[in-house]
């Protein structure tokens, strides 16, 4: 009886394993693309004034490569916190849906679990986790998406760590020019977003407009002229986004 159990025991922690194995590695090409990005932002983000300990909590609490940016940004404008707050509330609003989305896969699973995966959703683990939505059918498969979201998770925050302590140790020329890769995040963000739906590129200029209007016309700060185009944008996306009625 006692050998039974143990054999048993054996075999559940051997499907756990597998199960983190297989997670692990949905995760890991994840973690190798968050690197170089997170390691941009760090940098950013020290130059902006942030500590090294600021910029890597940061990535410990929100996780949200575009949002940090952008705070990172806002902050080295002098934007107040509640600037960054809303701008960035606003700019996430989509992991709402994405949660939704990513809670009927997980339907099964106990509570604590989905508030907790939930809670580690960005675009690319919600793809990965959408792309292998029969593992929830699977045995453990808890740890299946638990593994990947910590392997994407651990990436973004060793990069903003390691970006953090390069902004220190890079040449000046050199640590300036990774400014401009919030501009190249948000092109490579929104071009495939173009090409796929035109009316993307409608919004994108609208919102730019909007901002160059409240900043250099109407002399609105830099913080709430981000904030009022970015929830202009988005109403104008739900009109302008809405389906063709049949």
């Amino acid at each position: 009886m006692g050998e039974t159990s143990m054999m048993t025991d054996e075999g559940v922690e051997q499907s756990k394993l597998l199960a983190i194995k297989r997670g692990s590695f949905a995760g890991f090409p994840i973690f190798l693309g968050y690197l170089p990005i997170a390691i941009a932002y760090g940098v950013l983000a020290q130059q902006s004034g942030l500590t090294t300990f600021e910029t890597t909590m940061m990535s410990v609490l929100v996780f949200a490569g575009a949002a940090q940016f952008m705070a990172a940004n806002m902050f080295a404008q002098g934007a107040m916190l509640v600037q960054i707050v809303v701008a960035t509330f606003v700019l996430n609003f989509r992991h709402f849906i994405m949660s939704m989305s990513f809670i009927n896969k997980i339907r099964e699973f106990p509570m604590r679990w989905k508030f907790g995966l939930t809670l580690g959703l960005t675009d690319e683990t919600f793809a990965v986790s959408s792309l292998n939505g029969h593992e929830a059918k699977k045995e453990h498969s808890t740890f299946y998406f638990l593994a990947l979201i910590l392997t994407a998770y651990i990436g973004w925050v060793f990069g903003s760590f390691l970006g953090a302590i390069l902004g220190d140790a890079l040449p000046a020329t050199l640590s300036d020019s990774m400014g401009i890769a919030l501009y190249a995040m948000f092109i490579g963000l929104l071009v495939p977003s173009i090409k796929k739906e035109w009316r993307v590129g409608i919004i994108a200029v609208a919102a730019m407009c909007v901002n160059y209007v409240l900043m250099n016309i109407l002399a609105v700060e830099v913080g709430w002229a981000i904030v009022i185009s970015t929830i202009l944008a988005s109403l104008l996306g739900i009109v302008v986004m809405k389906e063709d009625e049949a």
